[in-house]
């Protein structure tokens, strides 16, 4: 049964003020973290406050997407939001280090099942036409917490304490889940003969043990423990495989790969990780030390970035909606992209900053243009059976690319500026303070060694969406159908 306009809205309302909040726990620990460590006593273990988080976000991805097809995704959505609003409160309510990272496990954990099944929901309740104008609101929660975060984090930390950047999630989650209950539908499950514990298992063993790898591979410290990281992860990936072809019921079915739209789609989402998400972070360094700005205006360049592809997510989702064609924003949007990181690449040293404002903002509009679209696209291949297990494997592929390129290029940032640097420098202790109070030919030194660096780092970014442009052509030409395929329950799960 079709939803009203009024559910509908309000089902989107919840979902998306979820789904900011699960994004917004990405970036808003950021500026609290030295404040968090300090208070807590444990300097040397801040990073795992973040990278818990991502881990555990990004290893269940598969595991939740099965569960939502076996179960339904309303009942998936729900318990990940009270297991999000208790791991919040555990979040604040830490008295050490330890404490905190498994909180913030736990609330990775429950950010993931939201995550996903909002996207997932989104997808049974509407029509394949329906569904980019849906999904770009829902997607707009990502870019918006990258901007806003950092800010709203320091804020917070500043004039209330670190633990309310956790326990400001209560209140509004618990109102998101007042109207979720009321406004998510009754979605049954499909008929799973058996859960794939084997595939579950092995693949998670994989993905901990390659996020763990990528990130000790900078640090020279844990190189022996990065080596047997990856070890175990192509172990673990082959089992994984040999455990997918044997199973009855698959948690990523090796046949999803033999449809043309879910390959190509597959592809542009691993494309926006490795192509843009890894080298945001990086772009406020690269502007210190090549441009010599300041810290605050640094972040301009990103804040342009993340803006453009905000804009342009929501316009091509309500303009694929309309007209139901999504092949040409694919098209269009990484041969943008992929432009204006080759112009990244070639940029001399000395322009004004606007330039590589405006030359980045179109590479979010790039971005953006199939950011969203492109899950509404890969979920109209597949059965409604299938919705999660789809949606699953299309944001798993973007955060482990993104997440093994950031890796990538910080390591390659750190090597090629080590060696470069004259003698008298010393990379280990080099900061934009020490570059800008130095005289201005070591300045210009230093400007041409990150220019020379970051070049190449442009460049592999340029080649990388250059491939996408290859997957966005070989995408299926059609257009998204305007009627419903599915069935559902309008009234709310009562049991």
């Amino acid at each position: 049964m079709q939803l009203s306009p009024l559910r509908l809205r309000l089902l989107v309302i919840s979902l998306l003020s979820v789904s900011f909040l699960g994004a917004l726990d990405h970036t808003v620990v950021s500026t609290s973290l030295a404040t968090i460590a300090g208070d807590l006593g444990a300097l040397e273990q801040m990073s795992w406050v973040v990278v818990g988080y991502t881990l555990s976000s990004t290893v269940l991805l598969p595991v939740i997407g099965k569960l939502g097809d076996a179960i339904g995704p309303r009942r998936v959505f729900l318990t990940s939001l009270v297991v999000f609003l208790v791991a919040s409160a555990l979040c604040g309510f830490a008295a050490s280090m330890p404490w905190l990272i498994v909180a913030r496990v736990l609330q990775g954990m429950a950010s993931a099942g939201i995550q996903l099944m909002s996207q997932t929901i989104i997808a049974h309740v509407t029509t394949p036409r329906e569904r980019p104008r849906h999904m770009a609101v829902i997607g707009a929660a990502f870019p918006i917490a990258i901007l806003i975060g950092p800010v709203v984090g320091g804020l917070i930390t500043e004039y209330w304490g670190w633990p309310w950047i956790f326990w400001i999630n209560i209140p509004i989650g618990a109102a998101a889940l007042a109207l979720a209950v009321f406004a998510i539908p009754h979605i049954e499950g499909a008929a799973v003969r058996r859960f794939d514990a084997a595939g579950a298992l092995t693949f998670t063993m994989a993905l901990v043990a390659l996020v763990l790898a990528v990130s000790w591979v900078a640090d020279p410290d844990a190189a022996a423990a990065a080596a047997v990281a990856f070890v175990v992860a192509l172990i673990s990936f082959a089992a994984f495989a040999v455990v997918e072809l044997r199973a009855a019921e698959p948690m990523l079915p090796p046949s999803l790969l033999r449809n043309r739209t879910i390959a190509a789609g597959l592809a542009l989402s691993a494309i926006i990780g490795i192509g843009l998400f890894s080298v945001t972070a990086y772009l406020p360094t690269y502007f210190q030390m090549a441009y010599r700005t300041s810290v605050t205006v640094s972040g301009l360049v990103p804040i342009a970035t993340v803006l453009g592809m905000l804009v342009s997510n929501l316009a091509t989702g309500f303009l694929a909606s309309r007209s139901g064609r999504y092949r040409v924003f694919a098209i269009g949007g990484t041969a943008l992209a992929a432009l204006g990181l080759l112009i990244m690449s070639i940029l001399p040293v000395g322009l004004p900053l606007w330039v590589p404002m405006a030359v980045m903002f179109g590479v979010g509009v790039g971005t953006g243009a199939f950011m969203s679209l492109i899950i509404a696209v890969v979920q109209s291949a597949v059965p409604r059976t299938e919705l999660g297990t789809v949606t699953a494997a299309v944001n798993l592929v973007r955060q482990v690319g993104a997440t093994v390129t950031t890796a990538l290029i910080g390591g390659v940032v750190a090597v090629g500026v080590a060696a470069l640097l004259p003698a008298t420098i010393d990379a280990a202790t080099l900061t934009p303070a020490i570059v800008h109070g130095a005289p201005a030919a070591v300045q210009a030194e230093v400007a041409a060694i990150y220019t020379a660096v970051f070049s190449p780092v442009f460049l592999g970014l340029a080649i990388a969406y250059g491939i996408g442009l290859i997957a966005a052509v070989l995408l299926p030409a059609g257009t998204l159908s305007a009627e419903r395929a599915v069935r559902v329950d309008a009234e709310p799960l009562t049991a």
